[in-house]
């Protein structure tokens, strides 16, 4: 049975850029979470950053910039968080992730363009990134479903 990399704001922690949480009720996260399979990582609080902290987005992706909404370089906070979330995946077998959609490190899909008005473009989020390279699925918020049928046919059924 694979264990889940989970980002920490869907349990409830309060480690959102805006010191709020985002979470996630669902069945299936109760489930594994009662069976002690669930690993919590916020890769930027993993990576230095405080809570709460000002937003940031990718400017650029080669090479990677990213920065908070003042300007400010937070790119070593994002990489350094990156690979905290890989090895904290690796060290706990996890067979996967499910990581907030959008977020300079989380997106699996899209993240916000770097112009602060909320535009969206096609790439992912750093951590998630290092995860897919890596050989770690990554599913957000919206794909709970396609998570809980790559679970099943890992053999760890959720229902």
């Amino acid at each position: 049975m694979g264990n889940i990399l989970v980002s920490a704001c869907f349990m409830g922690e309060k480690v959102r850029f805006d010191g709020k949480h985002s979470l996630l009720d669902h069945p299936a996260l109760k489930k594994w979470k009662e069976e002690g399979r669930i690993v919590m990582a916020c890769p930027e609080v993993l990576g230095g950053l405080p809570t709460p902290r000002p937003p940031a987005e990718t400017q650029s992706r080669f090479p990677i910039l990213i920065q908070t909404s003042e300007g400010e370089d937070v790119t070593p906070q994002y990489l350094a968080g990156a690979e905290a979330a890989l090895e904290l995946a690796r060290k706990h077998n996890c067979c996967c992730a499910l990581m907030k959609s959008r977020s300079p490190s989380c997106g699996n899909k899209q993240i916000y363009d770097g112009s602060f008005s909320g535009k969206l473009t096609d790439a992912p989020g750093v951590a998630a990134a290092e995860l897919i390279r890596n050989g770690i699925p990554v599913f957000n918020e919206r794909q709970i479903n396609e998570l809980i049928t790559f679970m099943e046919q890992q053999g760890d059924a959720a229902a």
